[in-house]
């Protein structure tokens, strides 16, 4: 009867609020802040004045500042004002008692909540270290020696405010994972948290900024998809991301090398990445100067991925949080593989239109566990059609259009209008030239023999006066491509560019000038043959001495 009762209230509570299908509602986002830290509170405020959130649904408490805070603090400062607030505020629909378990958390009698997103903001601790003096056996989960641990992402914790008295020791079975019609009981259960954070307050501040910008363009890029060839859980995930995100049009650039992406990889424009497995950011992500579009939606699977995201050379979140992304996950700690956010279930449910928090809750399996997830909860990066993109086409922003573009042309391609695609396309450039557009023509009417017109599609490339370190492999590409359609000249003038520009680091050089120096030697350039090869000569020796060990003293 007593269940029966609860689980009656509940179903009414998600008709009312609108659980599970509809619009989300700003007006049901809790924020929390740090009292003691300035740049969070006002890091609440902003994301209120952005969605529309009453300032009233602020929570700001006396935290400690620091990342790892201890489970004694946790409970004292954290988790016990939170929720005796929710509860008072109903929020949360519970009943407290006199008691407390064995953690000093006030037992109450939970039946519910009317939450949208709770909302942490940078200032708030990231993650709670094991405490021995707190274990308990939790079978037959603790028989294996990894899940021995009450270590665990504060923000995983603070999920399970509406399932009073759960045990901290390993983790709770996520009753939305993968569940695509949870019941009101469920969705009861759990409450979904974001973070507002990152290497510093301007950088946790962008998330919502670039959200709202994204909703109104529509996601504007490339996608890219680095399998490890590691094993047969994680590579088949990320083969399925690849699969999907062909299915959505993307047509992503997929490594299935051993090794991460290089530094010298095409990565221009990277609204979608999804790869595995490094310890630390690398490849194009670490050359200085890289930075997302609106909007980009970045996972790197690995085990500590998120254990700081004040860094911005150390994990993934924190750097990708620097370097512009709107959205990230990561792990605070060791949470093995199959406990990690699934990419393709999260992929599968924000293209289908859900929110970033739905689609996080939706493609992990544990909570009171390890996961964390970065950005605005209310973010929905598929809120924008194709179509409506392309009837605005002049209001996107200049440096994207392009990718708009593009994916016009494989949809006009798949139906059987492909030269009707490149015709269009080619108009399009002719009043807003795009150098992603510009290479994806000269590739299709070079593969068709038509060199004249591939060699014309770039033309326009000679008017740059300069490119961007995410459009460099782009251009090195238009320098190829302008050789092959009997252009040298002009694909000299393009290395030349390339190479002079400020925003070309050492490490691209280094891979780069050889093949310059090639190019200025088979048009006769000796003179500009030999000063790439004093500027090799020189990157060399530098990146020598950098790594040579220091002398003892």
């Amino acid at each position: 009867m007593k269940g029966g009762y609860w689980c009656a209230v509940v179903g009414i509570w998600a008709a009312v609020v609108g659980w599970a299908g509809e619009s989300p509602r700003a007006e049901r986002v809790i924020l929390v802040a740090n009292l003691t830290d300035a740049d969070s509170v006002r890091i609440a405020r902003h994301y209120a004045e952005a969605r529309g959130v009453p300032m009233a649904n602020i929570i700001a408490l006396r935290l400690p500042n620091a990342e790892e805070i201890t489970w004694p603090e946790f409970i004292s400062a954290l988790w016990q004002p939170l929720l005796t607030q929710l509860v008072a505020a109903r929020w949360i629909d519970a009943i407290p008692m006199a008691l407390t378990d064995g953690l000093g958390r006030q037992k109450m009698a939970v039946s519910g909540h009317r939450i949208e997103a709770l909302v942490i903001c940078r200032g708030v601790p990231l993650k709670i270290a094991h405490a021995a003096e707190y274990f308990s056996e939790v079978l037959p989960l603790t028989k294996r020696r990894e899940f021995r641990t009450n270590a665990g992402s504060v923000d995983s914790e603070l999920s399970l405010l509406a399932r009073s008295n759960y045990p901290i020791t390993a983790f709770v079975e996520n009753p939305l994972f993968a569940n695509d019609r949870p019941s009101a009981a469920a969705l009861g259960e759990v409450i979904r948290v974001a973070r507002l954070d990152g290497p510093t307050a301007e950088a946790a501040n962008s998330l919502v900024d670039r959200a709202v910008a994204a909703e109104r363009t529509g996601l504007l890029g490339r996608a890219y998809v680095d399998i490890a060839n590691r094993d047969d859980i994680g590579d088949p995930w990320l083969e399925s991301v690849a699969a999907q995100l062909a299915a959505l049009g993307f047509a992503p650039a997929v490594d299935r090398s051993d090794s991460t992406m290089l530094a010298t990889a095409r990565i221009d424009a990277p609204v979608l990445y999804f790869g595995w497995y490094a310890e630390n950011v690398e490849g194009p992500f670490a050359l200085p100067g890289f930075r997302f579009p609106p909007g980009a939606i970045a996972l790197h699977i690995h085990s500590h991925s998120a254990s700081s995201l004040r860094v911005s050379d150390r994990g993934w979140a924190g750097p990708f949080v620097a370097r512009g992304v709107t959205a990230t996950l990561g792990n605070v700690y060791e949470p093995y593989l199959e406990l990690t956010h699934q990419p393709h279930l999260f992929l599968r449910a924000l293209a289908r239109g859900s929110t970033l928090a739905e689609a996080a809750y939706y493609s992990i399996k544990a909570l009171s566990w390890q996961g964390v997830l970065i950005g605005d909860p209310l973010y929905r990066p598929w809120t924008v059609s194709w179509a409506a993109q392309m009837e605005n086409f002049l209001k996107l922003p200049e440096e994207l259009a392009g990718y708009a573009t593009l994916r016009r042309m494989r949809e006009w391609a798949a139906a059987g209008r492909g030269e009707e695609a490149l015709a269009w396309a080619a108009s399009l450039q002719r009043e807003r030239p795009h150098l992603a557009v510009g290479v994806e023509l000269a590739r299709q009417w070079s593969a068709a023999g038509d060199l004249g017109r591939a060699g014309q599609a770039l033309g326009f490339v000679r008017l740059r006066q300069g490119f961007s370190l995410n459009e460099a492999a782009l251009a090195r590409e238009a320098a190829l491509r302008l050789e092959q359609c009997g252009r040298p000249q002009l694909a000299l003038e393009v290395w030349q560019v390339l190479l002079a520009g400020a925003s070309c680091p050492p490490a691209l050089k280094i891979a780069w000038l050889p093949e310059a120096r090639q190019r200025a030697l088979a048009v006769d350039l000796p003179l500009v043959a030999a000063a790439w090869q004093t500027e090799w000569n020189s990157l060399i020796s530098a990146a020598a001495e950098k790594s040579r060990p220091a002398a003892a003293p």
